[in-house]
């Protein structure tokens, strides 16, 4: 129910007028927001029962009007580096954010991304130490660890604040979306490009909430590839790793 709303203006006589109820109202539906929500589904050669598979990891997201600020320079975000495994694996989060790496292992590690959305290199720190990174451009940084080849993460960066990730049952929910026109997006990171991209629709929101079809993503195409350190060389053996860092162990 939309409340009744009094605005006033002054007269030419000083004396305060009710402006128009319909005005009002207008006025106070064009802030109602949307929620968008569905499910996602994951077919093709990784496919495993429906009781073992997780679903979770799949970013959605919305592009397109009305106008999307940037968030505060303020904002941060953890992505944990812990028992040698970063968390969360799959990380979405608006332009201009800041992600945390705080390292709780009893180790040394040192996060890096070589990859076009933004490449960046904390370098070596000890156990209890932290590094922060602002991610100023959209993409998809790919996060590894330059001493423990076993350590990976996704960061997608988004040029939008209306986004979600999937829970383990590949459900999603976007909420606080403004009516309007949108193109609907999605990341998963065992899929090809061509999968994705064939996967944008367009949404039109008015207010309230809108349930989508299932979202049917194929696996089958993609192959996982070895990485190499920061450096662009294959990892050490394990045996030397010691030496080159301190505190290093697998």
């Amino acid at each position: 129910m939309i409340s009744l709303l009094r605005i006033f203006s002054s007269c030419a006589g000083g004396q305060p007028a009710l402006l128009s109820l319909g005005i009002a109202a207008l006025f106070a539906a064009s802030s109602i927001a949307a929620t968008v929500e569905g499910k996602i589904s994951l077919t093709g050669l990784r496919r495993t029962s429906a009781r073992t598979q997780n679903l979770s990891g799949v970013v959605v997201w919305l592009e397109g009007k009305p106008a999307e600020p940037l968030p505060p320079a303020s904002r941060t975000i953890q992505m944990v580096q812990k028992t040698k495994k970063f968390t969360p694996h799959v990380l979405a989060i608006p332009v201009g954010s800041t992600v945390d790496f705080p390292n709780f292992d009893p180790i040394f590690h040192n996060a890096f991304s070589n990859f076009a959305g933004q490449p960046f290199d904390t370098g070596l720190y000890p156990p209890g130490a932290t590094h922060k990174i602002r991610f100023r451009r959209d993409g998809v940084v790919r996060v590894f660890c330059n001493i423990h080849p076993t350590m990976s993460a996704v960061i997608v960066v988004l040029k939008s604040p209306y986004f979600a990730t999937t829970n383990v049952a590949g459900e999603f929910k976007i909420t606080g979306v403004p009516p309007g026109e949108y193109q609907l997006r999605v990341f998963h990171e065992r899929a090809t490009p061509e999968t994705l991209n064939a996967l944008e629709r367009k949404v039109a929101l008015a207010d309230g909430s809108l349930s989508l079809p299932e979202i049917p993503i194929s696996e089958s195409g993609y192959i996982e590839g070895a990485h190499k350190n920061k450096h662009g060389f294959d990892y050490p053996p394990v045996t030397d790793q010691q030496a080159l860092y301190p505190g290093a162990r697998r």
